[in-house]
């Protein structure tokens, strides 16, 4: 079983870089206008994590939050698509690492919660540890919030598996292989209901620690806008039920259309059996037009679900190519 030790080195963040066979820690922090909190999330995550290196990715913030980042000792990466998912993109592209601390620049989430997370990677050789948000208090994690979470998080169980309570946290450990088996088409705040679904459609080994989340310091701002990113987050569900469910998808809009076509048939049924006769000739149309719909989407369903599976098959290899957390470090000559 993998120590803490074999992911902690000596001295400064330079000196572990330097150390041969060291693992490779990457702390991600995407951030848009988070001057007053980002040199000290910078601060705590070095203090925990010595070893690791700090990058900020700043999503083109009007603020100084570059300025402050770089101030604290971490790497600046601008993005100047706008969003929480480009940013996250543009990271998990650029940055090379064994494990990747990914966390948001608002000081809200404990520093200290990351070792205890990549200590439970490594135990479990897991691919995903999810850091559950715990607050006692309602100006830290509002109660719209909350629901629109529990909900959310409810619908994503339902469809694509319960293992977790937390979809929506932004405090999380990745191993390498998920992050670059990772496509990460979200553009915003999606790109947590995407890390989510990904790690359960590929089936990977994951967990969830709950870790204590903070309120925002005075004056601080939250970036999340309740009622729009929530409908923007229940629409990537409908979507990645479209693309990664595509048979029980197209097949509810079958059970649909078939369903209202016989509605509208079902009165013209009597005339036509005693006379021969159709009446009211537009509505037999329409139901006609209907039902034939309905199996167009159910054929839809059935020719797209063999696609998704293609899709899935070739994202497992592509993930499959990069070893296991603990066979990372063996590689890299970390004892066991």
């Amino acid at each position: 079983m993998m120590s803490r030790i074999d992911l902690k080195t000596t001295g400064t963040a330079p000196d572990a870089a330097r150390r041969p066979g060291a693992a490779k820690v990457a702390v991600l922090v995407p951030c848009f206008n988070e001057a007053q909190t980002i040199a000290k999330v910078v601060a705590d995550f070095a203090a925990v994590l010595p070893e690791a290196e700090i990058y900020v990715g700043d999503n083109a913030s009007t603020d100084g939050t570059a300025a402050a980042a770089q101030g604290a000792g971490a790497r600046v990466m601008q993005e100047p698509l706008r969003g929480k998912g480009n940013v996250v993109r543009r990271l998990f592209a650029d940055v090379d690492a064994d494990f990747y601390v990914l966390v948001d620049g608002d000081d809200t989430y404990d520093a200290a919660a990351a070792r205890r997370m990549i200590d439970r990677m490594l135990e479990d050789n897991l691919d995903m540890v999810n850091g559950a948000r715990a607050s006692t208090s309602n100006g830290a994690y509002r109660p719209g919030h909350r629901f629109g979470n529990l909900m959310l998080s409810g619908i994503v169980a339902a469809i694509f598996g319960n293992r977790f309570k937390d979809m929506l946290s932004g405090f999380r450990v990745f191993s390498r292989r998920f992050v670059k088996s990772f496509p990460a088409l979200a553009s915003g705040f999606e790109i947590e209901t995407e890390l989510t679904v990904h790690a359960l459609e590929l089936r990977m080994p994951v967990s969830e620690l709950e870790t204590h989340y903070a309120e925002r310091p005075a004056g601080s701002d939250s970036k999340l806008r309740t009622f729009h990113d929530g409908f923007r987050i229940l629409f990537t569900i409908l979507v990645l039920l479209k693309e990664e469910r595509p048979l029980p998808f197209f097949s509810a809009i079958f059970a649909a259309l078939a369903l209202a076509s016989l509605g509208l048939a079902l009165p013209l049924l009597p005339t036509y059996l005693e006379s021969g006769e159709v009446p009211r000739f537009p509505t037999a149309i329409l139901a006609s037009a209907m039902m034939l719909l309905g199996f167009l989407s159910l054929v839809c369903g059935l020719i797209l679900d063999t696609v998704t599976r293609g899709r899935r098959e070739a994202k497992r290899m592509r993930y499959l190519q990069y070893p296991a957390p603990k066979a990372a470090l063996a590689d890299r000559g970390e004892p066991e």
